[in-house]
């Protein structure tokens, strides 16, 4: 499903505009998440905009913004601290209730995940939590700050480096993270909690995860990252917890369409087609368990968000293909090793078809490649070739067909 990326600005807890990006898909959203980024990081990292792409595909809109004095937000990053993290947090909750609807998911990367924990219980419509590799404490962040503490102390501030970048970190820093505690926050969540970390994460060790989890009361999940590294630089992880996120927050935020919509028991074979809300041609395909797309083209007067119908057509006669040569294949002994099938539609003159029974107008032509790869002699190529037109699908495209309908 593709997404509408929106550049926006809202007023944060200092007054400075904070620079936001509100990632939707088509139609209506089927709930909103606020995504908080790593320390001294921005709304543009790896993690938090392929984790927001990866939830805006399965329906869900994500606003995430940078923090006052980081990325495209106003301010002086000197002047702020964890509190004013959680008031950003808190602003931005507020702007999405004001344009959209509340945010009833909360995510939080690393330093993030501490302050939507801390930010959690002002944003009374948030029903879940999310957390990846976040720690415990705020005050954890020292040990990043550590050549730099005795500086910091004694001049009342210092320029650290932090992933290549230099920041400026005053004493007022250090004393609000060690004046805040997260412990009362989690124990008096009130919200399912979802606490993501890996094993090997070597900016915040996994004992951090073990305190989250023992500090929450139930519902409360665990999901281990396995080999992930802090940042989740590795597309497949990001995209793995958006996936697991989007599952288990299913559950909590009262989101319809992200639930599979079953079939009706009993009726096996039946296929719902629903159009999407607020769009001119999605929709929503159920095949038992199985969620599909379906749209037109951009330059058709839809949003590209999944395959045409005929695209559809073609795929379930290329499918069927497939399927019947490898069958075929496997009961005579045929070497095959891999069928690959491409098609296309198209409308043709009749008269241009010699074959064709149609005369006069236009009719519809499929053209059909097919790739056998293995160590075939002619004649089996040959009679693989044959077997392709024996496919269920491609006989049903040139029998009649018979398609009663009626209004339910």
């Amino acid at each position: 499903m593709d997404e509408t990326r929106s550049m926006v600005r809202f007023l944060g807890s200092a007054g400075g505009q904070l620079a936001a990006r509100l990632d939707s898909p088509p139609g209506k959203p089927a709930a909103y998440a606020l995504f908080a980024h790593c320390f001294t990081c921005s709304k543009d990292t790896l993690a938090a905009s392929r984790v927001s792409a990866a939830l805006t595909a399965r329906g869900i809109a994500v606003l995430r913004f940078d923090f006052t004095g980081l990325g495209g937000s106003e301010g002086d990053f000197a002047n702020t601290n964890f509190s004013s993290n959680v008031a950003d947090l808190v602003a931005a909750a507020a702007w999405l209730r004001e344009q959209h609807e509340a945010p009833k998911l909360l995510i939080g990367h690393s330093l993030g995940g501490a302050a939507v924990l801390a930010a959690a219980a002002s944003i009374p419509e948030s029903k879940a939590v999310v957390t990846i590799g976040a720690p415990f404490e705020p005050g954890h962040v020292k040990q990043l700050l550590a050549t730099a503490l005795p500086g910091i102390e004694s001049a009342g501030e210092a320029e650290v480096e932090l992933a290549g970048r230099r920041f400026k970190i005053r004493k007022q820093f250090l004393d609000d993270i060690g004046s805040r505690s997260n412990r009362d926050a989690i124990g008096n969540l009130r919200k399912a909690l979802l606490i993501f970390h890996s094993a090997r994460d070597t900016t915040v060790s996994i004992d951090n995860a073990a305190q989250i989890f023992m500090a929450a009361k139930h519902p409360k999940s665990f999901i281990s990252l396995d080999d992930a590294d802090h940042l989740l630089t590795r597309k497949e992880d990001s995209e793995y917890v958006a996936a697991v996120l989007s599952a288990w927050a299913s559950r909590y935020i009262d989101a319809p369409a992200m639930e599979a919509r079953p079939v009706v028991a009993g009726e096996a074979g039946i296929v719902t087609v629903k159009g999407v809300r607020g769009s001119k041609f999605a929709q929503e395909i159920d095949v038992g368990k199985h969620r599909l797309s379906a749209d037109e083209p951009l330059n058709a007067g839809g949003t590209d968000t999944g395959p045409s119908p005929y695209d559809l057509l073609l795929a379930g006669l290329g499918a069927c293909t497939s399927m019947t040569i490898r069958m075929y294949a496997d009961l005579k002994q045929i070497p095959l090793e891999n069928v690959t099938v491409r098609l296309k539609h198209d409308k043709v003159h009749a008269q241009d078809c010699a074959e064709c029974e149609t005369q006069e107008g236009k009719i519809d032509r499929i053209d059909r490649e097919i790739e056998l790869a293995g160590r075939l002699d002619e004649a089996q190529r040959a009679k693989l070739l044959e077997i392709a037109n024996k496919c269920p699908v491609h006989r049903t495209l040139h029998s009649e067909i018979w398609i009663p309908t009626r209004l339910a």
